[in-house]
């Protein structure tokens, strides 16, 4: 599993023009999901995010963590994310897993997130999306779960 993280001061993901997932402060989440992934990859990867300290403290070091702040999450799939551009000049995507594997685990992140009382938005699986976000820093992570490491 995949993870893009980004500190935000606000995000939005709109689809048809319509907003379907908002929040203030906090991180936008764009996960990949990836064949061999599953439940336990989910969690460990998600529990990782909200504990990563990742937001200034009083005296603005990185001390405190999303659950720290009772900050705001919005998962955004994105499977693009496993794009392997390393041959040719079109990205090769077989990494990422078929779309009920991962729209199935996405599921299940969007509950993780709720079940742990954090203010959760998220975008569609498979539609096209605009993602609108201020960018806090700029602070960006990428982050593998363990499984993701042993991919060829």
């Amino acid at each position: 599993m995949r993870a893009v993280i980004q500190r935000v001061s606000r995000a939005e993901v709109r689809v048809d023009n319509a907003s379907i997932g908002k929040i203030s402060v906090g991180l936008l989440i764009f996960l990949a999901v990836a064949h061999e992934d599953t439940e336990a990859e989910l969690n460990w990867i998600l529990e990782k995010i909200c504990q990563l300290r990742i937001f200034p403290n009083e005296a603005g070091k990185f001390d405190l963590s999303l659950m720290d702040i009772g900050g705001e999450a919005l998962l955004v799939s994105q499977f693009t994310l496993y794009g392997d551009c390393r041959k040719g000049r079109r990205p090769d995507f077989t990494k990422a897993a078929p779309p009920e594997k991962a729209n199935a685990l996405y599921e299940k992140g969007i509950l993780w997130l709720k079940n742990r009382g954090i203010r959760a938005a998220s975008g569609q699986f498979a539609a096209m999306m605009e993602v609108e976000l201020v960018n806090d820093g700029p602070v960006t992570i990428i982050l593998d779960s363990p499984m993701a490491n042993s991919l060829p």
